[in-house]
């Protein structure tokens, strides 16, 4: 039988648990980021959860990516002034607002059939609204 030094294969085994979960982190916050994208351009996606989400993940994977997030030109102030409890400006209030009502109203009207589904958009649309208005405005 041979010595078995426990602690250094404990050790390496931390290490390369240490970067598959980095790794993971790292795919979801590249997903979220994604998504928070796609919600810009598609408003019944929400930005903001996914862009914080986004964050969240590259804080706990890649502190350049998560930097690149806080600094960059299009979203970076709105994740700072979001994740700092400043709010968002009343323009954007106003424009999700509408678009989300307009999208919400119209699939519950027009596309969905399902009355538990039309519940359920409504319910969310009116937990968005709430969490919109609750938010503070930024001048």
């Amino acid at each position: 039988m041979g010595l078995h030094n426990g602690s250094r294969d404990d050790s390496d085994k931390k290490k390369v648990g240490d970067e598959i979960k980095k790794g993971v982190f790292f795919l979801f916050g590249a997903v979220f980021l994604i998504l928070g994208v796609i919600g810009v351009i598609i408003p019944i996606l929400p930005t903001t959860p996914f862009l914080l989400l986004s964050a969240a993940c590259f804080y706990k994977s890649s502190k350049r990516m998560h930097s690149w997030m806080f600094n960059n030109r299009w979203f970076g102030d709105y994740i700072r002034n979001y994740s700092e409890g400043k709010g968002i400006s009343l323009k954007a209030k106003l424009f999700t607002l509408s678009l989300l009502w307009i999208l919400i109203l119209y699939s519950i009207l027009m596309v969905v059939d399902n009355l538990f589904i039309q519940i359920i958009l409504l319910i969310i649309a009116i937990g968005v609204t709430i969490h919109l208005i609750k938010l503070p405005t930024l001048s």
